[in-house]
C-alpha cells in the first residue's frame, strides 16, 4: 500500500475518530485504540492521534477561522463531517509544518467527496484555499522542507 494511501487511510480514521467522539463523547482514548487498531505502522498511528489531539486542543481556533470565512452561515448549519474536515485540514496547515499545505487540502476534498454531501468537495476546497492565502499573506504559514512552498521561480535575464 502506497504511503499516500495509508496517510488517507488514517486521516479517514482520524474523521471517524472525531466524529463519534463530537455525537457521543466517550473516552478519546478507548476511541482511538479501537478505531486505529487496525493500523500496523507505529508513525501512521502517531499521526492520527496526534491530529485527533491536535483538532480537539484547538478546536476554538480552528472553528474562528471557519467561522470567519462562512460570515453568512450559522456554524450549526454547517453539516458535523464537513466541520471536522475543515478543522482537520486548518490544523494540518497551522501545525503540521512537515505536509505541504496542497496535500492537507486535497486529502480534505477527497475525504468529503466519499463521507459528506456532493458540494462538499467544492466548499472545503473554497475555505481551504482563502485560509491557506491569508496564512501565507500574514507569515503565520509554517512550513519545512523541501517543496512544502511554492516558491516563484525567477527566470534567468536575456543576455544582451
Amino acid at each position: 500500500m502506497s504511503q499516500v494511501f495509508k496517510r488517507r487511510v488514517v486521516r479517514e480514521k482520524a474523521l471517524q475518530i472525531l466524529y463519534a467522539y463530537n455525537l457521543n463523547k466517550d473516552s478519546l482514548d478507548s476511541l482511538i485504540g479501537v478505531m486505529t487498531s487496525d493500523i500496523n505502522d507505529k508513525t501512521d498511528k502517531e499521526f492520527a492521534n496526534d491530529l485527533v489531539n491536535r483538532v480537539l486542543a484547538h478546536k476554538d481556533e480552528l472553528d474562528k477561522h471557519i467561522k470567519f470565512r462562512v460570515d453568512n452561515w450559522e456554524m450549526n448549519r454547517i453539516a458535523l463531517i464537513d466541520k471536522i474536515l475543515l478543522r482537520m485540514g486548518i490544523c494540518e496547515l497551522l501545525y503540521f509544518p512537515d505536509i505541504p499545505p496542497k496535500v492537507s487540502i486535497n486529502e480534505a476534498i477527497e475525504i468529503a467527496k466519499l463521507y459528506s454531501t456532493a458540494g462538499s468537495g467544492k466548499f472545503i476546497n473554497g475555505i481551504l484555499d482563502v485560509i491557506l492565502t491569508e496564512l501565507k499573506d500574514t507569515g503565520k504559514l509554517n512550513k519545512t522542507g523541501r517543496g512544502l512552498l511554492e516558491e516563484s521561480i525567477s527566470k534567468p535575464s536575456a543576455k544582451k
